[in-house]
């Protein structure tokens, strides 16, 4: 999630942690992979739903949250 916002959506890191509630620390280690960093395979429904996450968190819309982010990657396929 803090890479699509850096990366993809061209956040600075202070922001993405703004919005993320983090400090900017916490977002620079998940950048440099010092946290959170576990490789594991997305389905392509949850990569999709991500991208959209990561976009509702940049422009404020709020038609998808966390929750459906986690009903999502729990979702048998």
């Amino acid at each position: 999630m803090v890479s699509r916002l850096v990366n993809n959506q061209g956040l600075s890191q202070s922001d993405a942690a703004k919005r993320l509630g983090v400090t900017r620390a916490a977002v620079s280690q998940y950048l440099s992979r010092k946290r959170g960093y576990g490789a594991i395979a997305l389905s392509s429904d949850l990569d999709a739903m991500i991208d959209r996450w990561a976009l509702a968190v940049v422009t404020g819309e709020s038609d998808i949250n966390l929750c459906d982010v986690c009903q999502c990657a729990l979702k048998k396929e």
